[in-house]
């Protein structure tokens, strides 16, 4: 679902640094996809990083089951005169008439861009993310559950939003314009907002790891 929603929409606010304003702008997927890496980091607590390593494997699997079905949706039965993939507007009476299928094959057209960009990043950033994790358990000898966390999370989080940005803009042009066709904010703002929202995300769910795996390892049994 992150990727068909993830770039129909971005979300636009500032804030002020020293009299300096700085945009903060970042697609509607990327609110919910930090709970990922607490997902991964859990799987790899309880049940190791081969398990770990699967479920990245699946995710990858489904979604590119999603992006068959969305394109195929647009394959049957495509309404007349597509340019670039999306139906053509016509002027009525002076007033501008947008054909009722333009809305699928404008999210169709993002999704798939979206998910070619964000498995990319996806993959890297959470394979990353579990060798990170089970290099620091090793070192620390399974102590400091909260320094493999954070550590693992924070840098495959800045590959992840690095990665996402650099690929949907270059490959599939997906990130919001002006109507000059210039980007409305400098790639390093879309980067840099990104980051800033999962890394606070990932230092705010330390003490949901803490209690979700003090919780669950009583149901397993550790090898």
């Amino acid at each position: 679902m992150l990727n068909v929603l993830g770039t129909s929409k971005f979300i636009d606010y500032s804030f002020t640094i020293y009299n300096i304003e700085i945009p903060f702008v970042i697609a509607i997927g990327v609110l919910p996809y930090p709970f990922t890496f607490l997902c991964t980091d859990l799987i790899s607590e309880l049940y190791g990083k081969k398990r770990a390593n699967q479920v990245v494997w699946m995710g990858l699997i489904l979604n590119l089951w999603v992006i068959f079905f969305v394109w195929i949706a647009g394959v049957l039965d495509p309404p007349e005169n597509l340019i670039n993939g999306l139906p053509q507007a016509s002027v009525e009476n002076g007033q501008i008439k947008i054909p009722q299928e333009y809305a699928f094959y404008q999210i169709r057209k993002l999704t798939i861009g979206a998910t070619i960009a964000s498995m990319v990043a996806y993959l890297a950033a959470q394979f990353i993310d579990v060798n990170i994790f089970h290099f620091l358990k090793v070192k620390t000898k399974g102590k400091k559950l909260w320094l493999r966390n954070n550590v693992s999370t924070l840098i495959s989080q800045l590959i992840d939003s690095t990665a996402v940005i650099v690929i949907t803009h270059f490959l599939v042009d997906g990130l919001p314009k002006n109507e000059d066709g210039e980007l409305t904010h400098s790639l390093i703002y879309f980067i840099f907002s990104g980051y800033l929202f999962k890394l606070v995300v990932a230092l705010m769910d330390t003490l949901p790891f803490y209690y979700l795996t003090n919780r669950l390892k009583p149901y397993f049994e550790e090898d």
